[in-house]
């Protein structure tokens, strides 16, 4: 066995290795000494995430066993695929602890130097008592103000910040989903019973692909920018040990306007009915918050347009779903696509002056 740590892990059994992870926790964990690793359950659909067991000595009183989870682009070999998963690593490495956001505790993030791809590992909070949500699971009002308070943290914290202007990393590139999947992709869910429930008048495939193109421009152009989430779905928000909503899944994250999270945020998370009776409440919350953060916020009213503009990013994103399970995209697809009607979003964002 190789007692030399991996400048960084190029496999999977690489990033569980005693070496390697003695080498990279001690950082937080000073006198930690790791013997081994055991896997436990593994989500592998784009990214893997693997939570595992350390077996170590050297911790404080309470610490043991340490429970973790590992997160990479790797390939059924464990292979991690170049160029893939850097955009999260950076956020959780370079930006996170700037923020306050809640979130998963990193105990390690960084992106190879070489092939650019980016490894992850967190706490195991499933083991701590946190709870994954998705599309099909009950989620109020009360809770969509607080996960809101989350983003406008996010929001407040990055509001036109002059460090983070010229952060490659960060630059607007919603104009890549794209180049990657569109009226294809869109065409096939809209036609068949996934896109059942769309209104008629929205489950127009090249109309929305069209409007992505003109969405993506204007978040490219948008002045104030904050640093947003980009895919804010309530699949991509857990319930922590004391239950409260917190975000995951940071691979979008980039400069853009605040309504990009908002208005997809709000469509995907509460029932229709829910979202009706509460979203103009909800997004005076959100404005709220975002003044409490030190941020000169549009008024309401001035703030409806973004609001109904912000819808179609979530749109776009399921539009061209696949791999997911499609009672999730169908429910959220439904949920988007009516908010979409409702407030004749793709129009709002199709008439829109630079």
């Amino acid at each position: 066995m190789s007692t030399v740590a991996p400048r960084f892990p190029d496999t999977l059994d690489e990033a569980l290795s005693p070496v390697w992870l003695t080498e990279i926790l001690s950082k937080q964990y000073p006198g930690i000494r790791v013997h081994g690793s055991s896997r436990g359950p593994i989500v592998a659909r784009v990214a893997t995430n693997l939570r595992f067991d350390v077996d170590c000595d050297g911790l404080g009183e309470g610490e043991a066993p340490l429970k973790l989870c590992v997160k990479g682009f790797f390939t059924p070999a464990g292979e991690l695929v170049h160029g893939t998963g850097e955009h999260e690593a950076y956020f959780y490495r370079d930006l996170v602890d700037s923020t306050g956001v809640r979130t998963l505790n990193a105990v390690y993030a960084d992106v190879h130097p070489e092939h650019g791809g980016g490894v992850i590992i967190t706490r195991d909070i499933v083991a701590e008592g946190a709870t994954f949500l998705d599309a099909l699971a009950p989620y109020t009002p009360d809770q969509a103000a607080v996960s809101l308070s989350q983003l406008a943290k996010l929001h407040s914290s990055t509001w036109n910040a002059p460090a983070l202007a010229d952060v490659g990393w960060l630059a607007p590139r919603l104009d890549g989903h794209l180049r990657h999947r569109g009226f294809k992709e869109i065409n096939g869910n809209f036609t068949g019973p996934i896109g059942a429930g769309v209104p008629a008048e929205v489950r127009d495939a090249q109309r929305l692909v069209d409007a992505y193109g003109r969405f993506a421009a204007l978040v490219a152009a948008a002045d104030p920018w904050c640093i947003v989430h980009g895919d804010p779905h309530v699949g991509n928000v857990y319930l922590d040990a004391e239950g409260r909503p917190s975000f995951v899944d940071w691979q979008l994250a980039q400069r853009g306007p605040w309504w990009v999270d908002i208005g997809y945020h709000i469509a995907s998370a509460l029932t229709i009915e829910d979202r009706r009776a509460n979203e103009r409440d909800l997004l005076q919350h959100y404005l709220d918050e975002l003044r409490a953060g030190g941020v000169d916020a549009p008024s309401l009213d001035d703030a409806w347009t973004g609001y109904r503009q912000g819808i179609v990013e979530g749109f776009y994103l399921w539009g061209i779903t696949l791999k997911v399970k499609p009672e999730l995209t169908t429910a959220l697809l439904t949920r988007i696509g009516t908010a979409v009607a409702d407030h004749d979003s793709l129009t709002a964002v199709l008439d829109a002056e630079d």
